[in-house]
């Protein structure tokens, strides 16, 4: 049979072609298209990244020794300048001498060349593992010689894993290495974690590493969200009297009136400011705190031309008479939805309460009322009819996929007053509870504006999707949303004081 088969088909293969029958495809003169089912593709990557893996471990065919602390490693050029700006013109331009040299010194810290050869193994294989642990000091690699693919992957799981550094001690770590190598964003996350996380960080042994500048940074921010002044002041002490460990008596002198200069004295009541005199860093620098409870002084009582001087002088000027993000009973309330998943869509929760409407003690206008409305399933504004001097015209039906939240005064009755509002959402990461998201807005209320919407407080549909659970939704069952209203007063100090 099988001959019978091998004779049919030499036989079909020497046929000549009939006449008035189309060619052969071996006469075509025209290409046909292949049949995709005929085609296979080939993906040996992973054996490919073995055999690099392989070159790298058993050094065969290396051109060059990598010398970092008391380890040698036998690499190639190829690879390296592959990979690395840096390594392509340490290795391959004749203007360094490191390109001539069979062995080149690398200097690296401890902790950075522990995991040089998790990076090398990376460079030949394309895959990495990294911890929290290990994480910045494989991100030094990376930047250092601009290995921008692994920079990036570090940096994306440093942002997702903020939360945890902090629990870890690592955050001061991370912000301050994020700040000076301009990692974009790593420093908003972690930035943006501590102003909204404020007295979480501040109670925590890590505080007190933080770079004096990087101190200065948040106190200098207007949305960094603390109880009040005096909380944060408390905080302050804590860290200056954690530097005096270390630092000489007559460097701790301008340092705490570097730090101190920016802590917000007005804002304190004058009650708190009575009470910063018990404090022995107070005491210590006696002449310097007087000084600056004089300035909150003649803000309470109304000492309008000493404010005008303040402001004149600019130490530190208008942002002195500027509140934060102040989360006291006074400034704020807390909205909690329970049975989140049970809620119908469109449904409308209100908060009402009331905030004072200055800062100052001088100022004797009574407390606004402000009602606040939540919509955490979206927004229906349903079909009606306009009447216009024409007739009637039909406005239709509008649904607005957004998580918004509204501010209205209930009334104004001193006329125009501006206010900062911030709305904070609680959240989980890794099962640590922290403020996950603040909005702000500046808003001057008159009569004509009296309505702040902010939409898309949150994603729509990563809230209300019932088929994962929100990390904004919390308790055991992941069934409650929690948020707090925070509404400040920005008192016009520069109009009075004028």
């Amino acid at each position: 049979m099988f001959q019978r088969l091998s004779n049919m088909m030499r036989g079909y293969q020497q046929q000549p072609d009939l006449p008035g029958t189309p060619p052969s495809p071996s006469h075509s003169s025209e290409p046909k298209e292949e049949d995709a089912s005929a085609s296979f593709e080939v993906n040996s990557t992973e054996s490919v990244c073995q055999r690099m893996v392989a070159l790298l471990e058993q050094g065969t065919m290396s051109d060059v020794t990598l010398l970092v602390g008391a380890a040698q490693y036998r690499v190639h050029k190829v690879v390296l300048c592959a990979s690395s700006d840096v390594f392509q013109v340490m290795l391959s331009s004749p203007n360094f001498s490191d390109s001539r040299q069979s062995e080149v010194r690398l200097q690296e810290e401890p902790a950075v060349a522990a995991v040089f050869p998790a990076m090398l193994r990376f460079l030949y294989s394309g895959r990495i593992t990294i911890t929290h642990s290990s994480v910045l000091p494989t991100l030094v690699l990376a930047d250092k010689y601009n290995i921008k693919d692994l920079s990036k992957a570090c940096s994306e799981f440093m942002c997702e894993r903020v939360v945890l550094a902090s629990q870890s001690g690592l955050l001061v770590s991370w912000l301050q290495y994020a700040i000076t190598c301009n990692q974009k964003p790593l420093t908003e996350a972690c930035v943006n974690f501590v102003k909204w996380n404020f007295e979480t960080v501040a109670i925590s042994e890590q505080f007190a590493d933080f770079d004096v500048e990087v101190l200065l940074f948040f106190l200098q921010q207007d949305d960094l969200v603390v109880q009040d002044e005096v909380t944060l002041y408390s905080h302050v002490v804590r860290w200056l009297e954690a530097q005096e460990r270390c630092q000489p008596a007559e460097v701790m002198s301008a340092l705490v009136e570097e730090v101190m200069l920016h802590v917000r004295f007005p804002m304190m009541t004058p009650r708190q400011l009575a009470e910063l005199l018990l404090v022995p860093l107070t005491s210590r620098h006696k002449d310097f705190f007087v000084e600056r409870m004089a300035m909150g002084m003649s803000f309470h009582s109304g000492h309008w031309e000493r404010v005008r001087e303040l402001i004149r002088t600019g130490r530190p000027g208008q942002q002195l008479f500027t509140p934060r993000v102040y989360t006291d009973e006074q400034w704020s309330a807390s909205l909690v939805i329970d049975n989140y998943s049970r809620l119908p869509p469109y449904l409308t929760r209100t908060l009402v309460f009331h905030s004072p409407a200055s800062l100052s003690e001088a100022d004797r206008r009574p407390p606004v009322e402000w009602v606040v409305d939540v919509y955490p399933r979206g927004v229906w504004f349903r079909k009606f009819y306009l009447i216009v001097w024409q007739g009637m015209t039909e406005v239709p039906e509008l649904v607005l996929r957004t998580v918004r939240l509204a501010f209205m005064p209930r009334s104004l009755v001193d006329g125009p007053l501006r206010f900062r509002l911030a709305v904070l959402i609680d959240g989980v990461t890794s099962g640590v509870h922290h403020v996950r998201t603040v909005a702000t807005r500046s808003f001057l209320f008159t009569e004509e504006e009296r309505l702040v919407n902010f939409d898309d407080l949150l994603s729509f549909d990563e809230l209300n999707d019932s088929r994962a659970r929100s990390p904004y939704l919390l308790g055991k069952d992941g069934d409650v949303l929690r948020l707090r209203v925070v509404v400040v007063p920005l008192h016009d100090v520069c109009k009075t004081a004028s």
